[in-house]
This record gives C-alpha cells, sequence and structure tokens, in this order.
C-alpha cells in the first residue's frame, strides 16, 4: 500500500533528523482577525471528511521537544519527496479540489496529509492549521502552519525546511480557526512585507 510506503520512508527520515529549530526572534506568532470565507475546495473537503472540520480542543500552542522537531520535519521532507507535485486539472479534471494525496498531489494536498500524519501522531488539530498564502508572483498558495510556544511555522511543498512564518517569501492572507477546522479567520499581520502582491 502506498501510504504504508510513506510512512515506512517517513520514519527513515526520522530516524536522521535529530537537531531542533530554533526559536524564532519576531514576530513569533501570526496575529488571526476576522472570521472570514472558507476557501471552496475546504467546504468540499468538509462536505466529505466533516469529522475533520468541527470544534478542535484549543489548549494554547504546542510545548515543542527535540523529538517533536525532528518529527515534524521528517514528515514534511519525507512527504515532499515522495508526492508527486501535480495541478487539481491534471489530477481530477477541475480547478480546485482538495483532497488527501496518494501518489500526486498540489499544494493544499501535501498540506492535509501533512496535517493528517501529524494528529496521528499525537499534534493537536487546534495546532497543525490550513494556510491560503499568496506567492510573491501574487499566485496563491497553500501551506500548513503548525502553531507552537515558540512561535507559528510553515510546512510547505515549495520548500525542504520548516520555516518560521515571517522567513518565508508569502503574503498570508488567510487560515483555519484553531477553535474549528472548519471556520477559517484573516491573518492581520502577514501583509507587512509583501502588501503589494494582493494588489
Amino acid at each position: 500500500m502506498r501510504f504504508k510506503g510513506i510512512f515506512v520512508a517517513m520514519m527513515a527520515v526520522f530516524a536522521m533528523a535529530t537537531a531542533a529549530i530554533p526559536a524564532p526572534s519576531r514576530n513569533a506568532s501570526m496575529v488571526t482577525g476576522n472570521a472570514t470565507s472558507q476557501p471552496i475546495g475546504h467546504y468540499d473537503f468538509c462536505q466529505i471528511h466533516s469529522s475533520e472540520c468541527g470544534a478542535n480542543r484549543n489548549a494554547g500552542p504546542v510545548e515543542m521537544t527535540p523529538a517533536k522537531w525532528s518529527l515534524v520535519r521528517s514528515v514534511n521532507a519525507t512527504l515532499n519527496g515522495t508526492i508527486k507535485p501535480m495541478t487539481d486539472k491534471e489530477i481530477y479534471g477541475k480547478d480546485e479540489v482538495w483532497a488527501y494525496p496518494t501518489t500526486a498531489g498540489d499544494c493544499e494536498d501535501f498540506a492535509l496529509l501533512k496535517r493528517r500524519i501529524l494528529i496521528q501522531r499525537g499534534f493537536p488539530a487546534a495546532d497543525l492549521l490550513m494556510t491560503v498564502v499568496r506567492k510573491p508572483d501574487g499566485e496563491g498558495h497553500a501551506v500548513l502552519t503548525l502553531r507552537t510556544a515558540e512561535g507559528d511555522f510553515v510546512l510547505d511543498n515549495l520548500a525542504a525546511d520548516v520555516k518560521p512564518w515571517f522567513a518565508t517569501p508569502y503574503t498570508f492572507v488567510k487560515r483555519q480557526s484553531s477553535y474549528n477546522a472548519g471556520r477559517w479567520v484573516t491573518i492581520e499581520n502577514g501583509r507587512d512585507l509583501l502588501v503589494g502582491a494582493l494588489r
């Protein structure tokens, strides 16, 4: 089974990944604002996976350990190297489909699978948030945000490293609410450096 192969590969990388990620020094966490629209692809995803789109127990950002960091880095690197990047149009013949990939997927598919694996490994759902950003060229993109006591970090299919959110080249637009995985909120400080990309 393909998923089992991914898991075995992930564990191999996990065994090699031991270095902790240092705490960021500025703008550690995103500032979220009001409720906003749910991406249509996520809405459709929630119609199929309703148990993954309800209220979360939000106990605050997760406390990280070196072992947890190693797992996060392993999941990011393994899936980035295992799932083939393809567009929804190429896979499904549609413009916007959010789904768990088996062999191929686009940005939100990578993020959804990383989220599911980390939840299965004990991370709180409230700290693993699907996030919509804009790349410097203005194109939309999706990443997974990990909320930690050290700040917010990004798992991205376009980057090998797990980085503090402010160290990415993106304009952050909105993300899932930490209180309810089916609701989305704006990111108020996500446009500081790249405000022009939205215009």
